[in-house]
């Protein structure tokens, strides 16, 4: 079996507050790729609709007031201050993180993801009271719940650390 090393390299410069601003400027593009997208659902799409795109795509046009899976999505309002405030704590914790980390190029490209994520999904909830999902994947029937660009953004980075803390942890 293949011996699978994914490495975080640390930058030659170390980190540098350059390193810093660029991975808040990635940040600061998929959010604006989240909201654009989330923008043109709302404007082509009515609320409740699906565009058929294959036999297992939907573009659809939801909302969502809870957390993932609309954890609490009926809990009549309050929930959205919760996840705000929660997407807030999280923001701040990973900005702190990419600035103390910019060296390690990798993880500082999840924390970017995690952090788009979080403030796009953030935007939605202060903005609108809910979040826009729209990205509807099914089989034979069952359908996996909506999402957006900003779930993929905070999943994939944070599925990115907790490789690299593995996959690293199992090499030092």
């Amino acid at each position: 079996m293949a011996d699978i090393r994914l490495t975080n390299s640390r930058s030659p410069r170390g980190r540098t507050p350059r390193r810093f601003a660029l991975f808040l400027l990635l940040s600061l593009c998929l959010i604006g790729i989240d909201q654009l997208t989330k923008f043109w659902v709302t404007q082509t799409l009515a609320y409740g609709t699906a565009i058929y795109v294959t036999s297992f795509f939907n573009l659809c046009h939801v909302v969502n007031t809870g957390a993932a899976f609309s954890f609490l999505g009926e809990a009549g309002g309050w929930q959205i201050f919760l996840f705000s405030g929660f997407a807030l704590i999280v923001s701040a914790a990973v900005i702190w993180m990419l600035y103390k980390h910019n060296d390690k190029t990798l993880l500082s490209l999840c924390l970017a993801a995690v952090l788009a994520g979080a403030v796009g999904n953030l935007i939605d909830r202060m903005l609108l009271g809910h979040v826009v999902d729209f990205l509807d994947f099914h089989l034979a029937g069952w359908h996996w719940p909506a999402f957006n660009v900003a779930d993929i953004a905070v999943c994939t980075g944070a599925f990115g650390a907790v490789a690299l803390e593995f996959f690293e942890g199992k090499h030092h």
